[in-house]
C-alpha cells in the first residue's frame, strides 16, 4: 500500500525477520498480494469498523502470538474510532505494543480534534507497552504518568537505498529534460498540506526568475491510500504551478519502486522538503533522502534535534517561508562543494537509523516489557 505506515511495516517486518524471528503482518485487504519472503501477510480486513476488533482477535488467537505490534497513525485507517480500542481487545490475547507514527490529528469538524486525541490517550494508556519515533511525540506522552513502558524508536528510510544496476546519473537527468548545467531539486512524498509541497513551488518560481535553470523533479505517487485530503490539495498545487507558469520546469515521477526512487533521488543536486511543522524523525521521506545522500533542505524543528546541525548534514530553512526557501536554493545552487558536504553529513546521519538497529531495538523493547512487566501486570 502506498504510504509511510506501509512502507515501515514493511521494512520492519523483514528485518525482525532476517533476527530469526517469526513475523506475520495483518491488514487491509488493499494489500492483498503483498508477501514478503518470510513474512505472511494477511490482507483480510475489509473496513477497519467493530468487526475488524473480532477479526483480530480470532487472528491473534489463532497464531498463538507472543506479542502485537499495532502500527498507528490516524488516517491509515480510514479516520475509523474503533482502531482505537484494539489494544484492549487484544490484551486478551496478547501483549500490544503500539507504535505511534504521528500523534497529530486531522481536522475533520470544530473540535473534533480533541475528540480524537483523548483516544489516542486511551489508545496509548491501553497498550502493554507504547512506542513512538520521534522527540515530538515523546515530549507529549512522556508527561502522562498513565501512558507506561514509553520508548522512543525512530523509523528507516522507507526506500532501500540502492544505485539501479547500470546506472547513468546522467542519462537519468535526461529523462525529465535536464542538461548538465540545470540545477535538479527533488520533492519527495505525497502532496499533502503538511509536506509544504506549495511552499516549495513559490520558492522554485523565485529561484528561476532569479536566473537559477532550476528543475523540479516530484518523487513518488501524489495522494497514496490513507489521506483523502490528498487529492484536494493536490488541485490547490496544480493551480499554483499554473498560476507561477512552471509547468515545464516540474516533472512527475508518479508512484515508482523502491529502484527507480533511489535513481531520482541519486539524480537530484538538492532535495526540498520543506515540513509546515518542522523536520520531524516522524518522516519517512526526510529518512529516505538522507539515507541517498541528498543535500537536504528542509525547515527548522518544532523541538531541539541534537543530531541535526545545519550547515553539516542538513540546511535549516524557516517554515512556511518561501523566500528563506528560495534564498537557500539560490545560495547552494553555485556551491557544489557545500551540497557535498551536506550529502556526507546527511550520509553519516542516516547510519544511525538503519533497519537491522532499528529491528533489534525494537525487539530488545518487547523483551524487556515482557520480562520485567508481564507476570505482575493486572491488565494483562
Amino acid at each position: 500500500m502506498q504510504g509511510g505506515v506501509g512502507a515501515f511495516t514493511r521494512a520492519m517486518a523483514r528485518a525482525m525477520a532476517d533476527l530469526g524471528h517469526e513475523v506475520r503482518v495483518l491488514t487491509s485487504v488493499k494489500a492483498a498480494g503483498g508477501d514478503e519472503p518470510g513474512v505472511p501477510v494477511d490482507a483480510i480486513i475489509d473496513r477497519w469498523r467493530y468487526g475488524a476488533l473480532r477479526a483480530a482477535e480470532g487472528w491473534a488467537r489463532a497464531h498463538n502470538l507472543d506479542a502485537v505490534n499495532l502500527q498507528y497513525q490516524t488516517a491509515a485507517y480510514n479516520m475509523s474510532p474503533f482502531i482505537h480500542f484494539l489494544p484492549r481487545t487484544l490484551r486478551r490475547v496478547a501483549p500490544v505494543f503500539t507504535t505511534f507514527h504521528d500523534l497529530r490529528v486531522p481536522y475533520l469538524f470544530p473540535k473534533a480534534g480533541m475528540l480524537r486525541f483523548f483516544l489516542v490517550l486511551a489508545m496509548a494508556r491501553g497498550s502493554t507497552g507504547t512506542i513512538v519515533t520521534n522527540h515530538e511525540d515523546e515530549s507529549i506522552l512522556a508527561v502522562d504518568p498513565r501512558v507506561k513502558r514509553l520508548r522512543r524508536i525512530a523509523i528507516g528510510s522507507n526506500v532501500r537505498a540502492a544505485v539501479p544496476p547500470g546506472y547513468d546519473r546522467a542519462a537519468w537527468r535526461a529523462q525529465i529534460g535536464a542538461g548538465p548545467g540545470d540545477l535538479v531539486v527533488g520533492y519527495f512524498g505525497f502532496l499533502n498540506m503538511s509536506k509544504g509541497a506549495h511552499v516549495l513551488v513559490g520558492a522554485a518560481a523565485k529561484a528561476r526568475a532569479a536566473g537559477v535553470p532550476i528543475r523540479l523533479l516530484m518523487v513518488g505517487g501524489r495522494a497514496g491510500d490513507s489521506d483523502p485530503t490528498n487529492l484536494e490539495y493536490g488541485k490547490t498545487v496544480d493551480g499554483l504551478i499554473a498560476h507561477l507558469g512552471m509547468e515545464d520546469r516540474i516533472h512527475w515521477t508518479g508512484f515508482v519502486d523502491d529502484a527507480a526512487v533511489s535513481g531520482h533521488l541519486l539524480a537530484c543536486d538538492l532535495c526540498a522538503l520543506p515540513y509546515r511543522d518542522g523536520v520531524s524523525y516522524r518522516r519517512g521521506t526526510f529518512m529516505a533522502a538522507i539515507a541517498h545522500g541528498c543535500a537536504v533542505v528542509t525547515t527548522m524543528p518544532d523541538v531541539d534535534i541534537p543530531e541535526l546541525m545545519s550547515g553539516q548534514n542538513v540546511r535549516l530553512v524557516p517554515r512556511r517561508d518561501a523566500d528563506a526557501l528560495a534564498e537557500a536554493i539560490i545560495e547552494l545552487a553555485d556551491k557544489p562543494d557545500v551540497r557535498a558536504r551536506l550529502g556526507r553529513g546527511a550520509r553519516e546521519l542516516a547510519a544511525l537509523f538503519t533497519w537491522d538497529k532499528l529491528a533489534a531495538e525494537t525487539l530488545a523493547f518487547f523483551e524487556e516489557v515482557l520480562e520485567r512487566y508481564l507476570p505482575s501486570d493486572p491488565v494483562l
